[in-house]
């Protein structure tokens, strides 16, 4: 299974699963900050830990496991993800993908439509439906909809019926 990446809660944290043995065969000279075998030794505190980012990891921790724990957030985070990328595939070449369907994200779904132009007509529009931050990534541009496993399906259903309609009326 791929890293959690943001997933795991803010930026400013890092979680190291290792076994013994892989630590004993690290390498021998390396910057303290990277040697996993002196943050072992010193129980993951040779430096000063990020208190807030550590404390807020432990919130998103226990509310996956409320929540039915990592595979069903999967679950869920695959589903919120179709819904969307369905209505880029049932638009009939109005949004298209960035990413190859079997390389597409279930985190940030990304799509163009014809135009600059249409694209902030989408954006503007959008905001009137209460769905705002889908401005592209700036190097890519287009549409991203980041829908961390916090975000609810209702809000992708939301976004779909919106790219819906916009297609018709627009298309």
């Amino acid at each position: 299974m791929p890293a959690p990446k943001k997933n795991m809660g803010p930026a400013g944290c890092t979680v190291v699963i290792i076994r013994d043995e892989l630590l004993a065969s690290g390498p021998a000279k390396m910057h303290p900050i990277l040697d996993y075998k002196l943050h072992a030794k010193n129980n993951s505190m040779y430096n000063t830990p990020p208190c807030w980012t550590i404390y807020m990891c432990g919130l998103v921790y226990k509310h996956a496991d409320a929540n039915g724990g990592v595979v069903a957030a999967q679950e869920r985070n695959r589903a919120k993800a179709h819904t969307i990328y369905e209505a880029v595939d049932a638009s009939g070449g109005f949004y298209k993908g960035h990413a190859a369907c079997r390389a597409r994200s279930i985190m940030n779904v990304t799509f163009t439509l014809p135009s600059e132009e249409l694209t902030n007509t989408f954006v503007k529009e959008a905001e009137t439906h209460r769905l705002d931050g889908l401005k592209g990534h700036r190097a890519l541009g287009g549409i991203r909809a980041s829908i961390y496993n916090a975000f609810p399906l209702e809000g992708c259903q939301v976004l779909a019926a919106f790219m819906k309609e916009f297609a018709a009326k627009h298309g």
